[in-house]
């Protein structure tokens, strides 16, 4: 991971750089961010600087993105503001993901270890001062004293996760929420030492180390939720791998950092190995497993100049790929930035959580001087009245609130990317949650969008395959249906195309024809309306019908089924035929549905349903439903569909499993539960936790288990989303 210091220069930062529409865009690892306080003090910072657009901070990353305006330069002032601020940066390596990860685990484990074996040996002599009632002043100062010698340099080491935080907050005239964490740790020590000095009859130094041990083990325990609720984005990019193996023209192969490939660069892809940058095969031939960006677990076989996205895993032999663009601009790296823009999307509820967290550090210390006050006015000692101010100093802190609604928000955005579902806003899943109506276009995404040959025996096969012959010369939908119900064979090489009839040619000797029934000599008897015909005439022989249509998804039934079972209302708007759009949409089990509809059409349906005070879902592909899609309350597009419809959906469902909109659905609604769950936990723990320490009911001690018990509780109760998937996924397995 490359250190971007003070004195770094504008060829430093360079290589970490990317363009995006004009926009500049620096990607960081910044340490020292610990609250939802830190993220606007680090954002609004950045975003004063000319020209930034935006600044977005992911706690549970550590990723902080910057854009803006104008010369690449400017990335050394942004670097300048947060070493002033006190928070660190590094150039962002997602191979150092994991290693970050550790580095701060086994740093929580060292320093609980030493509070720990601090707190039982300091417990040891305590247990003695207050057991040994005839012993001797000398002894017992000894034992305060030797007690001080432990707890003092354990505090010092095992409270620097603590400390180093509040310091630098402090240094840049800002608190955080680890500053009043520290205050109680040192108000408690300070006032042992102070009673040892004095020759007080008892010391509270094991208190002072036990508090900071409990504290460690909800910090130690919260970090190990948050790397299991981690983003999803984060596994996408450990995916890619920080070297590349790049072919000189000599054919020399060398070894290269991933973010040195350049278009061109001819890269060489051992077997099991994902690609890291979009391009095209090279080689002849190569067998990719695709399911990380279609969904499909079959592999797939693909032929020399086929296009080849990042992320696809080489199962066959090594081959090689020409990059056709940098591993910054990869779709790989677009999946994640497109994870990460949901996981870091502000809701309402993340908005409200911010600012009572922003309200909590005044209003507290605040709280902590008038306790102590009052308890050394009303005649407490003041030891008491301290170690009433200290308790309240760290019941109090917000942790709770501040991981209330990002933990749902990350957990459930994790989980609907493994379904398949990429979520571009974090709002859209709260919205999510209120639809009432579900809008379906036709072709291509209640159905498969491509024509299937129904197989009829009365069709000989040797007029199957003739047909088939003029059929591979063409790009016409039902003509590469034809080609493929008949299998691989040879293409007619004297194939003549009529605009709007067919196709003719001559095959083994014979003229065929096919194409509309006029064409091929036959009178067109339309038997099914759902279907569509394509008529074969070889020389004088009667025409044969071939009959193709376009059948649902697999799991179309399933899903209409279980989006019923959770109140939606279901409609299709399909600009084909009437009489088609109405076979499927029954077939599917909609509610209601409309034929021939066009754009403005779609548009003025869902206009109208919002006004009858529908909450309204748009699910389609194709560039007729795009305005549509933009229109609606919540937009869902196909993966494979029309780059427009894509650019104006909140979310991408990949792999075309529409079951797994309606566990999308199931999951939005739950994550608002745990999201009211966690908030109102949140603030009736600081309702209750208040005035008990205001009244000195609760020690230090109690109040650092209270403190970590309740992030801990959110954390755990955002987790239990996982368990909605399993709910809602085996409606979709009992009809395959």
């Amino acid at each position: 991971m490359v250190t971007l210091s003070l004195s770094a220069g504008p060829d430093d930062v360079t290589p970490f750089i990317r363009k995006e529409r004009e926009h500049n865009i620096l990607e960081l690892s910044v340490t020292g961010a610990r609250c939802a306080g830190c993220i606007k003090k680090i954002e609004g910072n950045l975003q004063a600087l000319p020209g930034v657009t935006g600044a977005r901070m992911n706690l549970s990353t550590g990723k902080l993105v910057v854009e803006w305006d104008g010369v690449p330069a400017l990335a050394n002032a942004v670097v300048d503001r947060l070493a002033r601020l006190g928070f660190p940066s590094k150039a962002f390596d997602p191979a150092a993901l994991s290693q970050t990860g550790d580095e701060e685990a086994r740093l929580l484990l060292r320093c609980l270890a030493v509070a720990g074996f601090a707190a039982g040996n300091i417990m040891l002599f305590s247990v003695s001062v207050w057991a040994g009632g005839d012993m001797g002043e000398e002894t017992r100062t000894l034992f305060h004293w030797l007690s001080a010698m432990i707890a003092i340099p354990a505090v010092a080491y095992a409270g620097r996760p603590f400390f180093r935080s509040a310091f630098g907050a402090l240094r840049r005239g800002r608190t955080n929420m680890d500053v009043p964490i520290c205050l109680g740790v040192i108000l408690a020590v300070g006032m042992s030492l102070i009673e040892t000095v004095q020759g007080a009859e008892h010391a509270f130094f094991d208190a002072a180390v036990t508090l900071l041990f409990f504290l460690l083990i909800g910090r130690y325990l919260d970090h190990l939720l948050r790397a299991q609720a981690r983003s999803a984005a984060n596994d996408l990019l450990k995916m890619q791998s920080a070297t590349a193996s790049r072919i000189a023209e000599d054919g020399h192969v060398s070894t290269i950092r991933a973010q040195d490939i350049r278009t061109g660069d001819r890269l060489l892809l051992a077997a099991g190995e994902r690609v890291i940058a979009d391009g095209v095969l090279a080689s002849q031939a190569a067998e990719l497993d695709l399911s990380l960006l279609t969904g499909e677990s079959a592999p797939q076989t693909l032929a020399k100049g086929a296009n080849i996205r990042a992320g696809a895993l080489n199962l066959g032999r090594p081959i090689i790929i020409e990059a056709a663009a940098r591993v910054q601009d990869s779709t790989l790296a677009g999946l994640a930035r497109l994870l990460e823009t949901a996981e870091q999307s502000r809701s309402a509820y993340v908005r409200i959580a911010d600012r009572a967290a922003r309200a909590y550090v005044p209003v507290v210390h605040g709280l902590a001087l008038l306790a102590m006050v009052w308890g050394v006015w009303i005649g407490f000692s003041t030891h008491d009245a301290v170690m009433r101010a200290v308790a309240l100093l760290i019941i109090t802190c917000p942790c709770a609130l501040g991981l209330a609604v990002p933990a749902v928000q990350i957990v459930a955005a994790g989980r609907l990317f493994r379904q398949g579902l990429l979520i571009k806003s974090g709002d859209a899943l709260e919205r999510l949650a209120r639809i009432d109506t579900v809008i379906f276009d036709k072709t291509g995404t209640l159905t498969l969008g491509v024509p299937q040959w129904q197989d009829d025996p009365s069709v000989p096969r040797d007029v199957l395959a003739m047909a088939a012959e003029l059929a591979r010369a063409s790009q016409h939908p039902v003509a590469r249906a034809l080609g493929r119900a008949a299998g691989d064979g040879p293409v007619c090489s004297d194939v003549v195309e009529v605009p709007g009839m067919g196709l003719e040619g001559t095959v083994q000797g014979k003229r065929v024809r096919i194409g509309r029934a006029a064409f091929a000599g036959a009178q067109d008897q339309q038997a099914d309306d759902n279907a569509m015909h394509l008529w074969v005439s070889i020389g004088g022989s009667p025409p044969h019908r071939l009959t193709f249509a376009d059948h649902l998804r697999p799991d179309a039934h399933a899903a209409l089924r279980t989006l019923k079972d959770l109140g939606v209302q279901i409609e299709v708007l399909s600009g084909d035929r009437a009489a088609v759009v109405e076979s499927i949409a029954l077939d599917a089990g909609a509610e209601s549905w409309a034929g021939e509809a066009l754009p403005e059409d779609k548009i003025a349906r869902v206009r109208a349903l919002k006004q009858e005070g529908r909450v309204v879902l748009m699910v389609g592909d194709g560039i007729n439903d795009a305005a549509a899609l933009a229109e609606a309350d919540v937009s869902i597009s196909m993966g494979a569909g029309a780059d427009v419809a894509l650019a104006a959906s909140d979310m991408v469902l990949q792999g075309g499993r529409l079951q797994t909109i309606a566990d999308a659905l199931a999951l939005a609604r739950a994550a608002q539960t745990r999201v009211r769950e966690n908030l109102g936990f949140s603030i009736l723990y600081n309702i209750c936790a208040v005035p008990l320490a205001f009244a000195g009911l609760v020690t230090p001690l109690i109040a650092a288990i209270a403190m970590s018990g309740s992030s801990l509780v959110v954390t755990l109760n955002a987790l239990r989303l996982a368990r909605v998937q399993e709910k809602w996924t085996p409606v979709f397995r009992q009809d395959t």
